[in-house]
């Protein structure tokens, strides 16, 4: 789809390669969407050549775009969250609260071992991780279930009367026959469980900044978000560094979106 004058020429107002976040307004001056994209340029060229109906809405309804460089994706993610809360436009009130689906919860069976399923998000409930798509969460069990010698019949993954897959491979123990004692396979899924959680320590994450000589930097505090900021690169000491985190409110979003970050960074 070739792009209009109007547009095209909204386009050309945002630089190349900035990673941040953006504003998108009506002839009122009122926001009507917020995004995120480590390529704003680019991601305004997606939006203004679909021909999906909301992007199409969201052409005709378009009369203005800014936009805050933050160097990196992860405090983009956290000012886009903090954003749409903020603002509510009307945009991104069509669509979901959040952009995770599925989360990954924990139950006991009548026999007393502790399950793992895969489930559409229920914000009544905390889940133990939480994904984009069903896809990914399933293949994430998979691989813990392998990881920590867990039962795939037991965590829904593999359907049978009688003993799973893995059980001939000598991969789970036999709890899908209840042959393996629940406390046993049950300690390993707690040690899996120990690992969905930010740890109760400090986190200080520097990342790229806004510009050459600037970092981005992300404090977490006994595993409470405390807020994101900017500094020189020469800045090194912990306590210069905390001077530059402005505050921020913690919540289930962000604590998803750090956690993610940590995970992505964990060795598969």
């Amino acid at each position: 789809m070739v792009l209009n004058e109007r547009l095209k020429a909204l386009v050309d107002t945002i630089p190349k390669a900035i990673c941040g976040v953006y504003y998108l307004y009506n002839k009122d001056g009122d926001v009507i969407y917020i995004g995120k994209s480590i390529n704003i340029r680019k991601r305004m060229m997606q939006h203004f050549q679909s021909t999906e109906q909301k992007e199409v809405k969201l052409q005709h309804f378009t009369h203005c775009i800014t936009f805050e460089n933050t160097g990196n994706e992860l405090i983009a993610l956290l000012r886009e969250s903090e954003l749409i809360k903020t603002h509510l436009p009307i945009f991104n009130r069509a669509q979901r609260k959040i952009k995770f689906f599925y989360g990954l919860y924990n139950a006991k069976t009548p026999q007393g071992y502790d399950a793992l399923s895969i489930k559409k998000l229920n914000e009544q409930t905390d889940e133990l991780m939480s994904f984009t798509s069903l896809a990914e969460a399933k293949n994430y069990l998979f691989a813990m279930t392998e990881r920590y010698f867990l039962c795939q019949k037991i965590n829904g993954l593999y359907t049978t009367n009688s003993s799973c897959f893995q059980y001939s491979l000598k991969e789970c123990f036999g709890a899908c026959i209840a042959q393996e004692e629940t406390e046993a396979y049950n300690l390993r899924v707690k040690a899996f469980i120990q690992t969905t959680h930010l740890p109760k320590k400090n986190f200080l994450f520097e990342l790229a900044g806004r510009h050459p000589n600037e970092k981005g930097i992300v404090f977490i505090e006994k595993g409470v978000y405390k807020g994101f900021g900017f500094c020189a690169l020469e800045v090194t000491d912990p306590n210069e560094i905390a001077a530059f985190i402005e505050p921020k409110q913690d919540n289930r979003d962000v604590r998803r979106i750090v956690f993610r970050h940590i995970r992505a960074g964990l060795p598969k």
